[in-house]
């Protein structure tokens, strides 16, 4: 089984958060520079594009895509997925 890694996906514009359901509980935070940060965890490369592949089906802009450290408790199997810094 693979391990999941966490994500942060970094987007053109201000995405309602109304939408962490439909990215599978990824949270969703606004910039201050008008952009949104999509942060949460991916099984495996297949699961990572398909949620930039959700970004593109809604027409957004993908800016950067970041593999980030899951916390310990988040490695230990909670739903944590905040990254460390």
């Amino acid at each position: 089984m693979s391990t999941p890694r966490c994500y942060q996906i970094q987007i053109r514009g201000q995405l309602d958060p109304r939408w962490s359901a439909w990215f599978n509980g990824w949270t969703i935070a606004h910039n201050a520079d008008g952009t949104t940060t999509l942060c949460g965890q991916a099984l495996d490369q297949a699961a990572l594009y398909g949620q930039i592949a959700k970004l593109r089906d809604l027409g957004l802009t993908l800016l950067a895509v970041t593999s980030c450290q899951l916390p310990t408790d988040a490695a230990a199997g909670t739903q944590d997925t905040a990254p460390q810094g």
